[in-house]
């Protein structure tokens, strides 16, 4: 959810005068690589699945012999909506990501459009092995995985002793380990929130109760990690850091990171990989992209989303993204104040 002119928001808790709202556009297919005709069609169509949100994030696709549905979070409204063809929208979780009633101290401020929100919801999701639901609860700071009668498990809240600043994107690698990115989002305030109680920003694992920091930005100040996912083969964890890059690690034997190296020079929040090993990544900053990059890190297309005028102003900025429908042809795009869908040529996953 990281985008211009917000930068400042995610470490201060001044607010940011409006930008002039970006130029408007249509939604464009760009083709850099011939590869990209076996992923998508340059003239695929933008379905417009809903809008008016407060800030979209964190869609998971839940397959069913029906056809299934998508869960995504509203990091304003504080919930998590379910989507899903044919049906109105509704409310599948209420309370996502702060289960108090006093938000006076809680989430960070940023800007939807022309109004000014708190973000308090949930952010990313992910399914575990079991089919139950991870959460990253912003403003409650945990990792919360929510059981099939309901109920709620904290499966992080701490690292050694100290709070989470806010739980960003999530991934559960298929031993059900689950790998998270924790950011000062969670925070009035920001980095410079008087809550705060861990100095740095991290990823980090949990498997079998216990808590493990893989990399933080300690020595890296403005590297902060937002979004992650997995290779299909899970050989490799991808993390975004700060604004226009994201980044590689090796994933070891034991769970943990090494080698990391600059995959591609941009990238600043959620992505995914499909079933060739393609990464599709949100470029936020301005108007929103999403960059489809090989396995080896060429860069093969961009998938430019509309710019909308009118009132009220709609804040248009790719967040995140799921693979969906029964066939796996769906791309979902939370796109802040949006949610869009576009048919892929070939199943991703």
């Amino acid at each position: 959810m990281l985008f211009r002119p917000l930068v400042a928001l995610f470490f201060a808790t001044v607010l940011v005068a409006q930008a002039p709202a970006p130029a408007p556009r249509p939604f464009k297919v760009v083709r850099l690589d011939p590869a990209l005709d076996a992923i998508i069609s340059t003239d695929a169509k933008i379905e417009i699945l809903g809008e008016h949100f407060g800030l979209t994030e964190g869609p998971v696709w839940i397959q069913e012999p029906a056809g299934g549905y998508l869960l995504f979070s509203d990091c304003a409204a504080n919930v998590i909506y379910k989507w899903m063809a044919g049906k109105p929208l509704s409310v599948f979780l209420e309370k996502s990501g702060h289960t108090g009633t006093d938000t006076l101290n809680v989430g960070q401020q940023t800007v939807s459009g022309r109004l000014a929100i708190l973000l308090i919801g949930s952010n990313g999701l992910a399914l575990d092995p079991q089919g139950r639901l991870i959460i990253t609860a912003m403003a409650d700071r945990t990792v919360t995985r929510l059981e099939k009668d309901g109920q709620r498990t904290i499966l992080a809240d701490r690292y050694e002793g100290k709070r989470l600043s806010g739980p960003n994107d999530v991934v559960v690698k298929s031993d059900g380990a689950v790998y998270f990115t924790d950011s000062v989002n969670g925070l009035r305030g920001g980095a410079t929130g008087p809550l705060r109680e861990l100095p740095f920003n991290g990823v980090y694992r949990v498997k079998d109760g216990s808590i493990t920091l893989l990399d933080s930005d300690k020595d890296r100040p403005g590297e902060f990690p937002n979004g992650i996912a997995f290779s299909p083969d899970e050989k490799y964890l991808y993390v975004t850091a700060g604004f226009g890059k994201t980044l590689r690690w090796d994933v070891l034997p034991d769970g943990r990171i090494a080698n990391s190296k600059v995959f591609i020079p941009a990238g600043n929040d959620g992505m995914k990989t499909d079933s060739k090993g393609n990464l599709y990544s949100v470029n936020a900053v301005g108007p929103g992209e999403v960059w489809i990059t090989s396995p080896e890190g060429k860069h093969l297309g961009t998938l430019q989303l509309p710019q909308i005028q009118g009132e009220p102003r709609p804040r248009i900025c790719a967040t995140n993204l799921a693979f969906g429908d029964a066939d796996n042809k769906g791309l979902y795009i939370t796109a802040c104040t949006h949610l869009f869908k576009v048919r892929l040529k070939a199943a991703a996953r």
